[in-house]
């Protein structure tokens, strides 16, 4: 049978373009009279509806990675000084972030792009209740009243499953356990429906049982908004969990890329090779994962 052209059409429609694309990029440092490249010219994308691990030890260049797709690597010393991010925006315009202004960047954090960081202890602030958390953003990017943003944060408390979310509002962040926090910081995150997560770690300070309850949840989520995910992460047995694709970062490089099965049944690079034999059992580990 021949293809035709609605098949081909079809077909099209069925592959999502990339929220985010990254091309070529570098990103440097400057510590007492040297120059660290941190990231050396990397290259990947991440497609609605999808999830991509990026993995590596500590000091491979996945959190510079991350942080510079909010720029705010340049609040911690850093330096994009090649490449491009091109983020499609809600509008179906691109904007390459590279480029972008302040005012610009202030729009789209927080509003475009959701991060939700490794401790939530220091992304909550100890003074503000949960309720004012949740607003800030809401009463920035969008017109909602305060009755709708106050409604509004109470839907995203009951969407990520915090038990007696009225109650939860008019409380502060040391009056809740660690699971409860990071899923305040995920709603803060899910907050105005970002086109675009990164999920910098997430859940490295947490309990096994308690992160895998926030593993299913941004999954759960991911499938009920068609999100882009970006998930930083050096566990490959959440790797194995989360993935469709996975990027493999060492020493600020981009070593291997590829579909989550192809990494694991055949890593190319020893680099990968040894991450991966550094979980036990690996294999019960991904046959247990949730439908991506």
């Amino acid at each position: 049978m021949g293809i035709t052209e609605d098949s081909m059409s079809k077909s099209s429609q069925e592959t999502p373009k990339p929220v985010i694309s990254i091309d070529n990029l570098q990103v440097k440092f400057k510590t007492e009279g040297e120059t660290v490249i941190a990231v050396n010219k990397v290259s990947f994308s991440v497609r609605a509806g999808e999830t991509v691990c990026l993995v590596g030890e500590s000091g491979s260049g996945k959190s510079v990675t991350s942080l510079s797709l909010m720029r705010l690597v340049e609040f911690g010393g850093g330096k994009i000084t090649n490449g491009r991010m091109i983020l499609e925006r809600d509008d179906e315009t691109e904007k390459n972030l590279v480029e972008a202004d302040a005012p610009t960047m202030r729009s789209i954090r927080g509003n475009e792009i959701g991060m939700i960081f490794q401790e939530p202890m220091t992304s909550l602030n100890p003074v503000f209740t949960i309720e004012r958390q949740l607003t800030d953003g809401l009463r920035l990017h969008t017109n909602l009243s305060v009755s709708e943003t106050r409604d509004k944060a109470l839907q995203l408390l009951k969407e990520v499953r915090i038990p007696d979310p009225e109650k939860r509002l008019y409380q502060y962040p040391h009056e809740l356990s660690g699971g409860m926090r990071q899923r305040v910081v995920i709603a803060m995150a899910m907050a105005c429906r970002p086109r675009l997560l990164i999920a910098d770690e997430p859940t490295t300070a947490l309990d096994v049982t308690i992160q895998a309850e926030i593993l299913a949840l941004i999954n759960r989520l991911k499938h009920e908004t068609g999100m882009a995910v970006l998930f930083i992460t050096h566990d490959m047995a959440v790797v194995a969990q989360m993935a469709d694709r996975v990027v493999v970062m060492y020493r600020g490089n981009l070593i291997e890329e590829g579909p989550v099965e192809d990494i694991f049944s055949e890593p190319q690079e020893d680099y990968t090779k040894a991450l991966l034999s550094a979980v036990p059992q690996l294999g019960a580990m991904a046959g247990t994962s949730e439908p991506k």
